[in-house]
């Protein structure tokens, strides 16, 4: 729902303000609903919806019909296409390049050990020790930073000891999402390998306890595959 409602907005090309301000709710109390910090009621939905002049309808189905169509879809679509989508190989190319040491993680690292799950951004962890050179490297690609206040991205100081989200949008970079934990030390990793180039990722099992969604679908897959292996 909250990313059916942000890019809804987006499409609209409204700021959180502007939604809030004709759904007649604090523009604070429509960012945590796109974050997913706050839950909202029905009612509340519904009058979001309706100032965008669209309404939500309200169905029934089976007990993870929903995970079992994203895990089918995900499974069709080549994993090349969900990296490039994502923009996986030209971040981590571009921060090899530049000499930056990090690890990937969350769903990126998970569709990387071939796990059928959506990848919206680049994660990764990243040391303290390179935050110069990690500053630079996102002025290079002329990165927005983003505004907990406004929810969206914006050109701020992307520098990330100063205080704010550790995440950005890589304009030059075709606007695509990274999202860094900074770190004293890189995670315990394993290495694998995709189209001629070698990754640094986190296990499925980190994954799966850090990331929700992820976790759901790498769950389901697993029950899934065990069903389909299973002699009859």
């Amino acid at each position: 729902m909250r990313s059916a409602l942000r890019r809804h907005r987006q499409i609209a090309e409204l700021t959180q303000h502007d939604l809030a301000q004709a759904a007649g709710m604090a523009q604070s109390t429509l960012a945590h609903i796109e974050r997913g910090t706050r839950v909202p009621s029905l009612p509340v939905v519904q009058r979001l919806f309706a100032a965008l002049g669209l309404q939500l309808p309200l169905t029934v189905e089976p007990l993870d019909a929903d995970v079992d169509a994203a895990i089918t879809r995900l499974a069709k679509t080549p994993l090349d296409e969900r990296l490039d989508e994502a923009g996986i190989p030209a971040i981590c190319a571009s921060l090899a390049e530049a000499g930056l040491r990090y690890v990937v993680e969350g769903p990126a690292a998970a569709a990387l050990q071939g796990a059928p799950v959506p990848v919206d951004a680049m994660d990764m962890a990243m040391l303290w020790a390179d935050a110069d050179r990690f500053t630079a490297w996102l002025g290079q690609w002329w990165a927005r930073r983003w505004d907990r206040n406004w929810g969206e991205f914006g050109f701020q100081a992307v520098d990330p000891r100063i205080d704010g989200p550790h995440d950005w949008q890589l304009v030059n970079l075709g606007e695509v999402r990274l999202r860094a934990r900074m770190c004293d030390a890189l995670p315990a990793s394993l290495s694998v390998r995709h189209a001629e180039r070698e990754y640094r990722v986190v296990p499925l099992a980190e994954v799966e306890a850090g990331d929700p969604r992820a976790g759901d679908l790498l769950r389901r897959y697993r029950e899934r595959s065990r069903v389909a292996q299973s002699p009859p």
